[in-house]
């Protein structure tokens, strides 16, 4: 059996064929880039209809090639957090609202949930411009007569590809809108973004599998009758493709964004262990939920620094970088560049460097920026390891980690004395939805 996982992420597209044991299949790999539009207001947004149209031509191409015989079975990994309005028709009313975005505001008059504390220990989140509960009521101000329904990215391309698409646990959970235990709409959040269940899209229940529309069928014969899975939260298909899917080994992935997560078996009905204050949880499916920080500074950060900095590229860096030591920079940095995920609030541009002098060099200010994510993924992590017995194994991942060696030598120093190893593996997000997809993830007993 082989498996098609399709990965929608935030700067690319990808679709890649993988073995039944979920290692992908050399060469069988197809991507399209995709621009995130950004401004001085604070937005962030993609053109849904355009990533569609990448998504398509993945398909197109692996198709072309062959590789699509004999698969089985479609995984998805796709990025949280996201929306766009649609009409009736399915059309977009405007942009879709990325992560990244930070102008969302509560409309006036709006004070939140009623308890702050039982929400977030219900949903997992907070009353954020990240989340739904504010999103929906900012965008309904602007999207204009004809709103039907608030989708995100993943329910608007499998919306087009496969007969319906309902809304997985985990991508609900993004949303900030989810009971994590009942997995349900929770209804305070509802009527807090002021919308309806007709508003925003059914849940997918447990075992829900998808097929494609007659003329994609056709388009794809050989998957004309292959089921699609539900999709999965992209932080938590990396925790699983990376091997963190059970508590005593958490991940710190960094792709365009970097995170800290940890994995825990909480069947439905189970009750949830109590979450602190300052992290986030969300389901991974029916069966997991992840509990974790995120970071708006991660391969973006290094992206930038790059280009901004003149860094050498490869080696070269990597010798720049060879006298500076992990954990001893000289350079302080607040690598909030692109504002603070939640619960903080600090817009983009949040983002400082001190300790400069004249015989600063941009190896050593992008050393201090690096850095500074380490400070805090080992800050968000002691908190997570507060919720689960003793010291946790730490797998570093993410196309990042495999692109900077000096990053992950940092990583190492800022998270010791525990374990840190890495996975060399860019593709840890598709990785992790097809072992979910295809159940090859061992059960762990409940209070593990």
């Amino acid at each position: 059996m082989s498996i098609l996982a399709l990965d929608l992420g935030t700067s690319s597209v990808r679709g890649l064929v993988l073995d039944d044991a979920a290692v992908p299949v050399a060469g069988a790999l197809a991507r399209r880039s995709v621009e995130v539009a950004v401004d001085d207001s604070g937005a962030a947004t993609l053109d849904a209809t355009a990533y569609l149209t990448a998504l398509i031509d993945c398909v197109d191409e692996l198709a072309a090639a062959g590789h699509l015989d004999g698969v089985r079975l479609v995984a998805v990994s796709s990025l949280w957090h996201s929306v766009v309005p649609l009409d009736k028709s399915g059309v977009p009313l405007g942009p879709l609202v990325t992560w990244l975005d930070t102008r969302p505001t509560p409309p006036p008059g709006v004070t939140g949930p009623a308890d702050p504390d039982a929400f977030h220990q219900r949903t997992g989140a907070w009353w954020h411009r990240f989340y739904w509960t504010v999103k929906l009521p900012w965008l309904r101000a602007s999207a204009g007569p004809g709103l039907f329904l608030f989708t995100g990215l993943p329910e608007y391309v499998l919306g087009a590809l496969l007969t319906e698409a309902p809304m997985s646990v985990s991508q609900a959970s993004g949303t900030g809108m989810l009971d994590l235990a009942a997995l349900d709409w929770d209804d305070e959040a509802l009527a807090i973004a002021g919308v309806t269940r007709a508003e925003v899209p059914p849940l997918a229940p447990a075992g829900w599998l998808g097929r494609l529309r007659p003329e994609y069928a056709r388009r794809w014969p050989a998957l004309a009758v292959v089921p699609w899975t539900p999709p999965v939260g992209d932080g938590a298909a990396s925790n699983v493709g990376t091997g963190c899917f059970e508590p005593s080994h958490a991940a710190v992935t960094v792709g365009t964004s970097a995170a800290v997560r940890l994995v825990q078996p909480v069947p439905p009905g189970a009750p949830l262990p109590p979450l602190p204050a300052l992290v986030w949880r969300y389901r991974v499916d029916h069966e997991r939920i992840v509990t974790g920080a995120a970071y708006s500074a991660g391969g973006n950060l290094f992206a930038w620094a790059k280009k901004t900095l003149q860094l050498p590229l490869g080696e070269a860096l990597e010798q720049a970088l060879a006298p500076i030591a992990p954990g001893k920079t000289e350079v302080r940095a607040d690598p909030r560049l692109g504002g603070d995920r939640p619960p903080g609030t600090a817009p983009s541009g949040a983002g400082a460097l001190s300790g400069l002098s004249f015989s600063t060099t941009p190896a050593e200010i992008f050393a201090g920026l690096m850095d500074g994510v380490c400070e805090m993924v080992a800050r968000d992590l002691a908190t997570l390891e507060s919720t689960v017995d003793g010291a946790t194994e730490v797998v570093l991942g993410g196309g990042a980690m495999a692109a900077q060696p000096w990053w992950r030598r940092a990583f190492q120093v800022a998270l010791a004395p525990r374990t840190v190893r890495h996975v060399d593996n860019p593709e840890v997000g598709a990785v992790g939805a097809a072992l979910l997809a295809a159940g090859l993830i061992p059960a762990a007993p409940a209070g593990r």
